[in-house]
């Protein structure tokens, strides 16, 4: 690709920017890469497991919030949805925000004071931890 294409498609892009066609190119852009790197994470995962990946989880026996998030990626890699959900649903749903954000509905989490912001950080923390504790066992008696 010349450098005059590159330019011209930089800008294409950008002019793009603040409309409702560039939202939607945008989280398609997004989707895109998402599902490259699902497909690759679970193809690389298919070819060498390495095991547990969180250190709290590996050391203590313990998961932390965030365990299961590899296994989402590898899940939907691997195109079940339903077992990317049941591995950590906090991830999925953060991970749809994320994707869908240049729809301009996370507008709402801007606004909100930064007391309330890590209010509900920690909430989705603590109850991500509960389902973990759960989905592993570790709450059974």
């Amino acid at each position: 690709m010349t450098p005059a294409v590159a330019t011209g498609l930089a800008a294409r892009w950008a002019s793009t920017a603040g409309t409702l066609r560039g939202a939607w190119l945008r989280v398609a852009a997004r989707g895109a890469g998402a599902l490259v790197a699902a497909v690759t994470v679970a193809q690389l995962h298919d070819a060498h497991d390495p095991g547990v990946l969180c250190p709290l989880r590996r050391f203590t026996g313990i998961p932390c919030p965030g365990c299961g998030s590899t296994t989402v990626f590898i899940e939907a890699g691997h195109g079940d949805l339903v077992a990317s959900l049941a591995a950590n649903p906090v991830t999925v749903l953060v991970g749809l925000g994320l994707l869908f954000a240049p729809l301009g509905g996370g507008r709402w989490w801007w606004e909100l004071p930064n007391g309330r912001r890590n209010a509900l950080i920690a909430a989705a923390a603590t109850l991500s931890w509960a389902w973990q504790l759960h989905r592993l066992g570790i709450s059974r008696p």
